[in-house]
């Protein structure tokens, strides 16, 4: 009995300051450990921040090159040695541009087909997502996933289609607003949009939909009350994204367009810009590119913050 009591207050006498804790593996410490994470966490940032200004890089130089050769003159740019600065800064280029760049045509009609084009667009996208989030109706789930399939067919694939339904309706007429209609109505349907916002629309909790319910309120006043308050930077997001592809079109337009100045902004770069021998002006066309290009730039950076948080809300919830 006195030995025990004697062994207990030994190893209550054990001061505890100066222990350590080891934990070993063979003869590794817990100190050569962290150092060893710390020093594999600097190589690992250092080798993802060394791509990612790689990357960047690589999608900058597109941007710059073209810059530098709207500042260039025609001789400079047909050059066999290139040059990564011009030797002679042209701003004579911008200014040719406007007396050869018929800027307020070209302007109105993409104007004209984006904001039409994303409205209905987003007219469509809402009722859709509204359905397939909200309504219950029987194969709500085969109709959704029917729609989803339709995706992974290449939009290529129904130019022939597109273009045969647009002359049965009697677009392809040579009229302003025919050529409007042939650019606007076979794009007004987004089956990636709709699946965003339905996504989107399944986040709001079902309580709320009940409760507008209970209060007699009916599906099209919670719809425009409820959900498209909740859903705003969603469809912020769908109506840059949306407005930024009816401005950067070229093929479709250049397709059914018939005269040259029913044609949006993308099709006048291509075909403005040429000598009496038929040789492109590549520093003219690169400063109209330049001048084109601004308004999505500026679009983008006002409001890049809307796009990244509705497409990141949107991709939560199945």
């Amino acid at each position: 009995m006195a030995k025990e009591q004697t062994q207990n207050l030994s190893y209550r006498d054990v001061p505890t300051e100066n222990l350590k804790l080891v934990i070993r593996e063979g003869n590794v410490s817990v100190e050569k450990l962290e150092k060893a994470q710390k020093v594999m966490k600097i190589i690992s940032l250092v080798f993802i921040y060394a791509f990612l200004v790689f990357m960047a890089l690589v999608i900058i130089l597109p941007f710059y090159w073209m810059i530098i050769t709207s500042l260039k003159s025609t001789d400079e740019i047909r050059a066999t040695t290139q040059t990564f600065f011009p030797t002679t800064i042209m701003w004579s280029n911008y200014v040719e541009v406007f007396r050869q760049f018929d800027f307020v045509t070209y302007l109105r009609n993409t104007l004209v087909v984006g904001i039409i084009d994303t409205i209905l667009t987003l007219i469509t996208t809402i009722f859709a997502a509204f359905a397939f989030a909200r309504l219950n109706f029987k194969g709500k789930n085969v109709m959704f996933m029917i729609l989803l399939a339709t995706m992974m067919i290449p939009g290529e694939m129904m130019v022939i289609t597109n273009y045969i339904t647009v002359a049965n309706f009697g677009w392809l007429n040579d009229t302003l607003w025919g050529a409007y209609l042939a650019m606007i109505a076979p794009f007004c349907i987004s089956v990636f949009y709709i699946y965003l916002l339905r996504q989107n629309f399944k986040q709001i909790p079902n309580e709320l939909y009940l409760a507008a319910k209970v209060d007699g309120k009916s599906d099209w006043t919670y719809l425009w009350k409820v959900m498209v308050p909740l859903s705003m930077p969603t469809l912020i997001s769908i109506f840059i994204l949306k407005l930024m592809g009816s401005w950067n079109s070229y093929v479709w337009p250049n397709l059914v367009a018939n005269k040259e100045e029913f044609r949006l902004i993308t099709n006048g770069l291509r075909s403005s810009f040429t000598t009496t021998a038929g040789e492109p002006q590549y520093g003219l066309q690169m400063a109209a590119t330049v001048l084109v290009t601004v308004p999505l730039l500026l679009l983008f950076i006002f409001f890049r913050k809307y796009i990244m948080k509705g497409v990141g809300r949107a991709g939560i919830k199945g």
